[in-house]
């Protein structure tokens, strides 16, 4: 992306707290000042754009994060929205809602969006300061892929495969909210997620026919991709990776974790992507051949049907 200078801004204490964020991310930031950012898209790809938020008491707890970690974090939350669909990350606007009792705290949490933003090769392009109650972040991120890759296009006989291991972030929320202090390995898995970004172009360009990012848990993001397909799944909960201290139900059902859960051939080599990619690749299930009905996601446990319940509803059924 050509970097383009910043037009002067205006004067007030807003516009002093917004030219102390673009002087702390340096060329990190590009063309701030108008009122629309302008990007250009390579020839032949398409624009691909999320919108994801962080809210203070709903995704986090300030106990739980430093400042660094919580603008590394909610950046990259917003990011894996573009690897769920293999773009490449061109473009990140912020629009962040600062109470009074963060404001001192304001250019650790720049500084945190700033890593997440180098780490993925992208550049901030704008966004919104506004005073509030509760700090919020609202991260729009903006790519370009060639070929999307959809919810939709799962195919009946393709496996279901998940990069990376599961239930880390849930443990240490498990923790958090019972008082006590995650082990080291549970908190890292919370507090720095990783964008799968290159993964997931490695899994487009290897076969795979839908995907998403696991931000509600493997069970209900799978019924997001049976929905999506109108395809019926089945999840061995036997094979699901876990990291240690988790049982397969918990991490079956933890959200937060911004792996991959993507079908595919069931031929997919598993070694060559953990080569390429320095994360295991597991094959989870499969998309079950036609058969009339609803979309559905049937779990098994040691070959037997169980029924777990749904993962994370902002909304959940009164």
């Amino acid at each position: 992306m050509t970097h383009l200078r910043h037009l002067p801004l205006g004067y007030g204490g807003e516009f002093d707290i917004i030219s102390a964020a673009l002087e702390r991310w340096g060329s990190l930031a590009s063309g701030i000042g108008d009122d629309c950012a302008v990007l250009d898209v390579p020839a032949g790809e398409r624009l691909v754009l999320s919108v994801d938020t962080a809210v203070e008491g709903v995704h986090f707890r300030r106990s739980w994060l430093s400042p660094e970690e919580l603008g590394y974090r909610a950046t990259v939350a917003a990011l894996s929205d573009l690897a769920a669909m293999a773009a490449t990350p061109t473009g990140v606007a912020i629009a962040m809602t600062l109470p009074e009792a963060w404001r001192v705290d304001f250019l650790r949490i720049c500084d945190g969006i700033g890593e997440a933003v180098r780490t993925a090769g992208a550049q901030i392009i704008g966004g919104d300061l506004s005073r509030g109650v509760e700090l919020s972040l609202t991260l729009t991120v903006v790519g370009h892929v060639r070929t999307p890759l959809s919810r939709h296009g799962a195919r009946p006989c393709d496996a279901l495969w998940v990069t990376g291991r599961l239930g880390g972030p849930s443990l240490a929320v498990r923790a958090w909210e019972r008082g006590e202090v995650p082990t080291p390995a549970a908190r890292e898995r919370f507090v720095r997620p990783a964008a799968r970004i290159a993964a997931a172009r490695w899994l487009a360009d290897h076969g795979a026919t839908a995907g998403l990012d696991i931000s509600d848990g493997l069970i209900s993001d799978a019924g997001h991709l049976a929905a999506a397909g109108s395809v019926q799944l089945v999840v061995n909960l036997d094979k699901v990776p876990t990291v240690a201290g988790v049982t397969v139900e918990e991490a079956a059902q933890g959200g937060e974790e911004y792996e991959l859960l993507v079908a595919a051939p069931a031929a997919l080599d598993a070694r060559a992507f953990e080569a390429a990619c320095g994360l295991p690749l597991t094959c989870v299930g499969a998309v079950a051949p036609t058969i009339p009905g609803e979309p559905t996601v049937e779990t098994l446990r040691h070959g037997v049907r169980v029924t777990l319940p749904r993962g994370h509803d902002h909304f959940p059924d009164r």
